[in-house]
């Protein structure tokens, strides 16, 4: 069952809730939709009529964790005064997931294993990269880089590859192992003529 709280929750926020718990430890593949339905504790046909069918439900999941990811990451961002300091921020937010208990690798990675390459949930998961791409480009281009688009490239492959090893070796300091490589890749890379140019004294 779901957990109760002190006000009652509907239907689709029970079934966001389980699915969020189920799918996130076990598997998309692995969870069918009885026992999200009953996790939830709501009758078959709430799920049907909110969501209609697994595969929107699994698509409703993924949006809820991008909604939470880019939430954690604007927060963090917060923190720091310039693009740079913004761009390695990035791995400090991500470095608080690592940290969380049951943390289980990256939802969006996982729900796509065994997708359809055009199925809904596969561009689901695509619209969160899309989102994580332009932010790092953006910040890349009010650094000043010369190449912001290579450099946003770069740095979510750090990204990527974080996620993969504090998952598959256990480790929760990967995002601060990538927090490094990525200052040092910042600090490589060259800068467009105009933000290279010394300010006037």
């Amino acid at each position: 069952m779901a957990p109760r709280t002190g006000t009652k929750l509907s239907a689709r926020e029970r079934l966001l809730g389980a699915a969020d718990e189920l799918f996130y430890r076990e598997g998309v593949q692995t969870v069918g939709i009885d026992r999200v339905i009953e996790h939830a504790g709501v009758a078959k046909a709430s799920l049907y009529n909110t969501f209609g069918n697994k595969e929107g439900l699994v698509c409703a999941y993924l949006d809820h964790r991008s909604v939470r990811l880019r939430d954690r990451i604007t927060r963090t961002l917060t923190r720091f005064r310039t693009p740079r300091e913004q761009l390695l921020g990035v791995f400090d937010a991500q470095g608080e997931a690592f940290t969380e208990a049951g943390y289980n690798g990256c939802a969006f990675a996982r729900a796509t294993a065994e997708a359809p390459e055009n199925s809904s949930i596969r561009r689901a998961a695509e619209s969160n990269r899309t989102w994580l791409s332009d932010l790092l480009t953006a910040l890349a281009t009010e650094a000043g880089y010369a190449a912001p688009e290579e450099v946003a490239r770069m740095l979510h492959f750090l990204y990527d590859g974080a996620s993969q090893s504090a998952r598959m070796d256990h480790d929760p300091a990967a995002a601060t192992t990538a927090r490094a490589a990525a200052s040092v890749l910042l600090d490589a890379a060259p800068l467009s003529p105009a933000a290279a140019r010394p300010s006037a004294p």
